[in-house]
């Protein structure tokens, strides 16, 4: 048999609403009155009474629209940049700088640097955040490092 062939059975379709010696004549065997024996009406989840699926499971998640989206930076990572000619050790690195260098991404607006790896070159960093690990790290090989205020509400 192929797939687009169907097979044929022996049953013709009822027809309903054709007379009472049919056996679904008059209400065509949806009963008398009421929600179902009218057409087009669905009751889409309604599970008799019984507390709906979408109204047992908990409600998840927010997405707060005034997120403060921060960029963070190893150390390893930043030295990588270096050594492959990204960025330059002797440029001032930044959050604008480094959006530019698309090294960070474009919708953040914080940049916190984390002392994850070794840095070898001397870096003049302009940063929101930084760990202590990696301000000594920098410290240690003659950089600096300049910390920006933020807003607190």
């Amino acid at each position: 048999m192929k797939l687009n062939e169907l097979k044929k059975t022996n049953f013709s379709k009822i027809r309903v609403g054709r007379g009472i010696g049919s056996g679904k004549g008059k209400t065509s065997g949806r009963g008398v009155k009421g929600q179902k024996s009218r057409s087009g009406v669905a009751i889409k989840s309604f599970e008799g009474g019984q507390m709906p699926l979408y109204r047992r499971l908990p409600k998840r998640g927010f997405k707060k629209f005034n997120q403060k989206r921060i960029a963070i930076i190893n150390l390893s990572e930043l030295q990588n940049f270096i050594k492959t000619k990204r960025i330059k050790s002797s440029d001032e690195l930044n959050i604008k700088y480094l959006k530019e260098k698309k090294v960070i991404r474009k919708d953040s607006n914080l940049m916190k640097i984390l002392g994850k790896g070794e840095i070898k070159e001397k870096l003049k960093v302009t940063t929101n955040f930084v760990s202590k690990s990696a301000k000594s790290k920098i410290e240690k090989a003659g950089g600096s490092i300049n910390i920006l205020q933020t807003k607190k509400k």
